[in-house]
């Protein structure tokens, strides 16, 4: 019974790490690449097992972030209108 415990936790561990990958996307910005270079680039980026992010950006890589609509600011002709509209007007 106590076997049976210990290799149930050890699975579930094994899953649990399994389902925590790393799923950035990354990308050279105003250069050419193939896959065959990034994976390259990173596998030695990640000898310890680990990502180092570090690593991968000092050779020209970039992650790629959708960016939520907060973090863009609004153009200044916008702000200016929206003061200008009432509810229910029409654009």
């Amino acid at each position: 019974m106590r076997l049976l415990t210990v290799l149930s936790s050890v699975a579930i561990g094994l899953v649990v790490w399994g389902c925590a990958s790393d799923d950035r996307q990354w990308m050279k910005v105003g250069e050419k690449y193939t896959a065959a270079e990034f994976r390259r680039d990173y596998a030695e980026c990640s000898r310890s097992g680990k990502l180092d992010d570090a690593c991968l950006r000092s050779r020209g890589w970039v992650d790629v972030k959708a960016g939520k609509p907060e973090d863009k600011p609004e153009p200044e002709s916008y702000r200016q209108q929206r003061g200008k509209i009432t509810p229910g007007q029409a654009y």
